[in-house]
């Protein structure tokens, strides 16, 4: 296990996050701040709602590709950025582990105690593997990954589409200057499609998703003393067709000021004012494969589920 990252680290990035995204205009927070506990416990019930088809999307296509994925990269390192714990990553472990090519598993988060269980459960199932922890941010410590070659990075769940366009510029340049040539990175990205689905998607009709961004703000009140009216709060879903992009806000049902003593801070709210909790920005194909250029890499495959409604592609690293 590696740790590239201070005790306090999360502290200090939330209470930056927090004091330049509540004082700005619009107000926004990042949507890594949804995941405590709680907030986990959420995202997983919502990959299980009717409405919510990427998870169940991308498994569809890992079930179906793996063994290719497989032997297209003859990958002896798996690097997943994000937990190592997921049900889909293991799918790609099993089909590098049936091909007898698995030497290594590299997981990187930014929670030590998730990775370490995670590592630790990836231990007891992949034992002739060498598992291998690296606590550090995707968007800061990439360098520092170890790994032997050839690696397969994979970044799943269409996470990249929480970034702005020029933060996944920034990540998949940063991913390409990790690699040697002819390494490999394998994306999950959700698509375009018919405005009505996204948004279901995003707004349950059972309320989970919206449970999901508030806790936001709970997670506010709990660590810098906050005290949001979380009941005060509605949420949006809203669809971008020019950015085409999904963003979940919260809307203020009434004027109020909120108190952040921790970073003794007190912040108005205009009735049906709006703070942005997340973007999911949804791809084409060709929006995918230039993108992936324009950082160094050769798409070699794209696949979608049987549906056309997520896109896995796997890339080569020039």
């Amino acid at each position: 296990m590696e740790v590239h990252l201070p005790e306090d680290h999360a502290a200090r990035s939330l209470a930056a996050d927090a004091r330049s995204g509540l004082t700005a205009t619009p107000k926004s927070l990042p949507p890594k701040w949804f995941y405590d506990a709680e907030g986990s416990e959420l995202f997983e019930r919502i990959t299980r709602l009717d409405e919510y088809y990427p998870t169940r999307a991308e498994r569809e296509v890992l079930d179906e590709r793996a063994g290719e994925i497989a032997r297209l990269t003859a990958a002896h390192t798996l690097v997943e950025l994000g937990s190592g714990s997921s049900e889909k990553t293991r799918l790609l472990l099993d089909a590098l582990r049936h091909n007898e090519m698995l030497r290594q598993i590299v997981a990187l988060d930014v929670s030590e105690t998730a990775l370490r269980d995670a590592t630790a459960a990836l231990h007891t199932e992949y034992g002739s593997a060498q598992v291998h922890g690296v606590v550090g941010d995707f968007t800061e410590h990439l360098g520092l990954l170890p790994g032997e070659p050839p690696r397969l990075v994979a970044f799943l769940g269409g996470t990249v589409g929480n970034l702005l366009p020029d933060e996944r510029a920034k990540f998949l340049r940063a991913v390409r200057d990790v690699l040697e040539p002819g390494e490999w990175l394998l994306l999950g990205t959700d698509l375009v499609k018919d405005p009505d689905v996204l948004v279901r998607a995003y707004d349950d009709a059972a309320g989970v998703t919206a449970e999901f961004n508030r806790n936001v703000l709970r997670v506010l009140n709990r660590e810098l003393g906050a005290d949001f009216d979380l009941d005060a709060f509605t949420h949006v879903a809203l669809w971008d067709p020019v950015n085409e992009w999904i963003e979940m806000r919260l809307r203020a049902t009434r004027a109020m000021r909120v108190r952040v003593p921790a970073l003794d801070l007190e912040v108005d709210f205009d009735r049906g004012e709006e703070l942005r909790t997340e973007i999911s920005a949804k791809f084409r194909r060709e929006t995918v494969a230039d993108e992936l250029a324009a950082a160094g890499f050769t798409m070699e495959r794209w696949w979608t589920d049987s549906a056309n409604r997520f896109g896995v592609s796997l890339s080569r690293a020039d």
